[in-house]
Order: C-alpha cells, then structure tokens, then sequence
C-alpha cells in the first residue's frame, strides 16, 4: 500500500499528470484572502466526482447505536448548526520536491485554503441517535467508489470517539456561506478541525459506531514509512507551517520571480493543527540568518495567522524564506523530511527570485 518511488531517473509519468489535472492547488497569490474563494480552495479527488441529488441522498447511522437511523439534509439543517473556520492542507503537501519523490499527486506547496464550514456538530447527531455501551470508534464512508493499488473501496476513514465528540467536528452542508460546490463533498462532508484533509470525508453518506479502531485501505495508507515494510506512523494533526505570497512579478513559464531595487512588504500566513502560532521568523539570505516578521491578530484557532516582513530588495538574485514555530514548540525543519508516501513534509518555503533596475 505505500506508494513507491521512481525508478532510477524515472521523469513524471502521464499518471502524475493526469492526478495534476484533476487535483488542483490555491494559486499563492490567493494567500492574501483571509478566507479562501471555494474555486481557488485546495481541492484533492481519489475517485470520480459522485452524482448526487440531496433530494434523495440520505445519511445513515448505524452500529453500537440505541437505534440506527437515517438523516435527510432538511432534517439535518433542522438542528442547531455551527460555523467553524480552518485551515485544511493536503497531507502529501511538498511531494514533488521530496527526492526520490513518492510518485502520487506531485504537490508543490499550494495544497491548502482557508474556508468557513457550516454545519451541525457530529455530537449533536451522535446525541440524537443514541450512542451504545462499547462504541469507541467512528467509521465515515463517503460515496466515491473506486480502486487503488488493487483494492476496491468506498473512500473510508475513522475516528476515535473521542476525537469524534469534539463539538467543533461537524457534519458540513455549506462552505463560505453557500451549499457546498460538488468538489468539496456536496450534499455533506465530514469537517474535523486542525486534521490533514484525508481525515475530512466528502460526500459522506454513512456514519458507523464500532468497538475497535477503524484498520481500512486509507488507514493504513496514510502513515509515515521509510520503505514498504514498515508499519509507519499514522498520519493524523497538520504540521506547522508557513508560506509567503510570491513577490514581485512571475516568469510564465518557470515562475521564477523577478521584482525592482527597493523596499518591499512581504506577507503570508502560518498555521498549525497542533497548536497556535506564537512566531514566524523570514531568512533574506537563504536560511543562514532570520528576524522576526510581525504576525496578525488571531482570529479562529483552527485558521491561519498572517504576517508581513518589510525588506529592502537590491540588485542581484536572492532567496528567500520563511519558517514558523507553534505554542507546542514545533518549528519546521529548514530540509526536508523524507518518508515513503510524502506525507506531513513541511519544510521552510523558499522563493527564489532576481532583483534587477
């Protein structure tokens, strides 16, 4: 089930592309949005896109229940609902500059977007149905269907029932104040704050309580291994991380970025599923010295922090950086941390780019 790695020199295959195509990243510059428009939003499809139609779609919940039942969207939309903003990235955000790169969806840095969820709370509906004695897991199955590595699924993920209970975990009919677009799970999506996005079901359609922890396909996909023995460690909380809004002006085809001699307003956001930002340090001269960037106010725990750094640009090529820290300690590593799949990488972001008159 881990994903594997070129063979020796092995360019990016037309299965790669194909992923690229579908599979799209927040475009950078969209880091100026403090909440991000639903068509620049990060969004990774395993399968096909489903049909659906929330006139007959239905959610089911079942297993060590009082009494399993069914929800429509009405009778969803009919209990108290909740609106939480986060901040949702990609678990394989970084693959493609991992050497050798896990060969998968060949992410960049641009898999991310900040939106606001609406929804009812998984424990408001947990409450409505009846939890029975024994239940300690939650199973989420979503309606795309289809085949990886060999294996037929529904795309499933789990949840202890305890990270379940959180009352900030909803069950999402809207992003951004509108129902959700087919990309993000329309009619409903599982929302579980501050969790890689893998964890964030779309198209949900069926909720099970069971006694042991969920040990299907994307379980066990989604764990940090350093070869194809290794049970590896579940992938779970987003990492800390900073990004920066490209300065300047791009070159079409290599992006590289070219800006005037002058003084220049860098900016950004950082975020972490651990914890808050408390830092984010920018490096003008490739990683060998930091200062400290001025952060925003807070707002959402779960939503990224901006921040600015004032830079006189001069002549000549530079490379920029930035890294953050979290209340929990965690800074990222300025190199890459390489595992089998390419998860969970969130090495310090660096923009090359050339100053000229």
């Amino acid at each position: 089930m881990p994903a594997r790695t070129p063979v020796d020199t092995e360019e990016i295959g037309y299965d790669e592309l194909a992923l690229a195509a579908r599979n799209h990243g927040m475009p950078l510059e969209a880091l100026r949005y403090d909440i991000t428009p639903p068509g620049l939003h990060y969004t990774l499809v395993h399968y096909d896109i489903p049909w659906l139609d929330e006139r007959d779609w239905r959610l089911s919940v079942t297993g060590l229940v009082t009494a399993p039942g069914e929800f429509s969207l009405d009778d969803l939309r009919a209990l108290p609902s909740r609106t939480v903003r986060i901040t949702m990235e990609c678990a394989g955000n970084g693959r493609a500059r991992l050497r050798p790169r896990p060969v998968s969806q060949p992410w960049l840095v641009e898999a991310v977007g900040t939106a606001e969820w609406t929804g009812v709370p998984l424990a408001r509906v947990l409450g409505e149905i009846g939890m029975a004695r024994g239940a300690a897991s939650v199973v989420f199955t979503g309606a795309d269907h289809g085949t990886e590595r060999g294996v037929e699924q529904d795309y499933q993920r789990g949840l202890s029932l305890e990270d379940a209970l959180n009352e900030e975990v909803l069950l999402a009919y809207e992003m951004n104040g509108a129902p959700l677009p087919p990309q993000h799970g329309y009619p409903l999506r599982l929302i579980v704050p501050g969790w890689y996005g893998m964890t964030n079901v779309k198209w949900l359609r069926a909720i099970e309580l069971t006694e042991a922890p969920f040990t299907g396909f994307q379980m066990l996909a989604y764990c940090e291994r350093q070869d194809a023995d290794d049970p590896g460690e579940p992938v779970t909380r987003i990492n800390v991380r900073a990004l920066m809004v490209p300065p300047g002006m791009p070159d079409f085809m290599s992006r590289a970025r070219i800006v005037r001699p002058g003084p220049l307003t860098l900016t950004g956001r950082a975020w972490s599923g651990h914890a808050p930002v408390t830092r984010v340090l920018v490096s003008t001269d490739d990683c060998r010295t930091w200062q400290p960037a001025t952060l925003t106010e807070g707002g959402s725990r779960w939503a990224w922090r901006g921040w600015t750094f004032d830079w006189t640009a001069t002549p000549g090529r530079h490379v920029l950086a930035v890294r953050a820290t979290d209340a929990a300690g965690d800074t990222q590593p300025i190199g890459q941390r390489w595992n089998r799949g390419g998860f969970a990488n969130n090495a310090v972001h660096r923009v090359a780019l050339a100053c000229i008159p």
